[in-house]
């Protein structure tokens, strides 16, 4: 055989082989998790991420100022953790991870376990909803607190938010130690319904996580911005 015909079985299998490769359109890659940190740490440094957190807690506290006076029982329902109080240290040093089990050594150049980290009782509060939630204990809502926190940290947790800010307040719920759900949703929405059940109608429910809001039982729900990770 020739060699132009040699050529031109080869051209034939590469053209076959390229035919037969997926195309770019056909990938169904997720977003890179090395591009996802770096977008989440510039939206934090860049300040755009306190401006949104502003923003949504703006459009609670003009909520509340319309609705509350409107109702007998008044209540406003927050989440704790990336929603009054921040726990944007631990993040960093874990680069965007979540350990829940292992020690935190704040001396140590080491990643730090999320229990033991909250209960040291360091976080800082996240001042749009602190300024919310004044404006509710000044209105005479009455404010509940509802988080994934498992009991054993009440101390610590009770001990944070008074503080930081969070001083008056009827009743702060948290996880059974060793219960587990689902959904944040399945601990979360039935409490709300409790809550309701005394006689208060939850004019706000505001969290950071979808799971935080889904459920019912609020008037209307505020979600705050997290990138940095997510609850079921």
């Amino acid at each position: 055989m020739k060699r132009s015909g040699f050529w031109a079985i080869g051209l034939l299998l590469v053209l076959a082989a390229c035919a037969n490769a997926p195309s770019s359109g056909a990938l169904r890659q997720p977003a890179n998790v090395g591009d996802a940190k770096i977008a989440a740490l510039n939206y934090k440094t860049s300040g755009q991420y306190d401006r949104d957190l502003a923003a949504v807690a703006s459009d609670a506290q003009g909520w509340l100022a319309k609705r509350a006076p409107a109702v007998a029982r008044p209540a406003l329902v927050f989440d704790i953790d990336e929603t009054v109080l921040s726990n944007w240290p631990v993040i960093l040093r874990d680069d965007f991870g979540r350990p829940i089990a292992g020690p935190c050594d704040l001396a140590a150049d080491a990643p730090c376990g999320w229990a033991a980290w909250d209960q040291l009782g360091m976080d800082e509060a996240i001042a749009p909803t602190l300024a919310l939630y004044r404006s509710a204990v000044a209105a005479k809502v009455t404010v509940f607190f509802i988080t994934g926190r498992p009991e054993n940290q009440r101390t610590a947790t009770e001990r944070n938010l008074a503080g930081v800010g969070f001083t008056s307040y009827s009743r702060l719920y948290m996880v059974p130690n060793g219960a587990h759900f689902p959904s944040a949703a399945d601990f979360k929405a039935p409490i709300r319904a409790q809550i309701e059940q005394q006689g208060y109608t939850i004019v706000a429910n505001v969290g950071d996580q979808p799971s935080d809001l889904a459920g019912g039982h609020a008037e209307k729900t505020f979600q705050l911005p997290n990138p940095f990770y997510r609850v079921p």
